[in-house]
């Protein structure tokens, strides 16, 4: 399974569909708002959200959809990050609700070789997030530095830091 890109890989206007989706359970949303110490009623009071809002029911958190996209995207564009440097644009343009399946894709829109140093390269994506229905409800563009073939094999490969095995009397290696 692939994670991540090197610069390389990357071409303009290639789109990535991240697989799988992730259902968005009350219990994940109520956890994040307060991990996040987001108490807003909006998100955790389900009489306030019947009672007072145009949604009726209450709404996930829009960081915790942003972060689900975010996360869906690390195997198909920034697994080999050396460092994701800005976020451009993030906008929740519909909703998200508990039960809701969200899925992502991502498209790349440009990228550059650093002026800096000729082992990486800055990859310009945007990312949109949709449920089970198809809506679209959340976009955000991103600028990630990431590796070029030359800066992974000095490091090691597709799979840098990884240690191997040693023979001893619970492991005999590889024969």
């Amino acid at each position: 399974m692939q994670f991540g890109r090197s610069y390389e890989e990357f071409e303009v206007g290639a789109t990535y569909r991240h697989w799988p989706g992730k259902t968005v359970t009350e219990f994940d949303d109520h956890m994040f708002c307060l991990l996040t110490m987001n108490h807003h009623p909006l998100h955790l009071d389900e009489h306030y959200a019947e009672e007072t809002t145009q949604f009726g029911r209450n709404v996930v958190v829009g960081n915790y959809v942003y972060s689900i996209l975010l996360g869906m995207s690390v195997p198909d564009v920034s697994g080999k990050a050396i460092a994701n440097l800005e976020i451009e644009s993030l906008r929740h343009v519909a909703p998200t609700f508990h039960g809701d399946t969200l899925y992502g894709e991502t498209t790349v829109l440009d990228k550059w070789e650093s002026t800096s140093k000729d082992d990486r390269g800055v990859v310009h994506v945007e990312t949109i997030g949709y449920n089970q229905d198809g809506t679209v409800v959340c976009i955000f563009r991103r600028k990630v530095m990431v590796p070029k073939n030359n800066y992974l094999e000095a490091r090691g490969g597709d799979q840098p830091g990884r240690p191997i095995p040693r023979e001893d009397r619970n492991w005999p290696g590889h024969q």
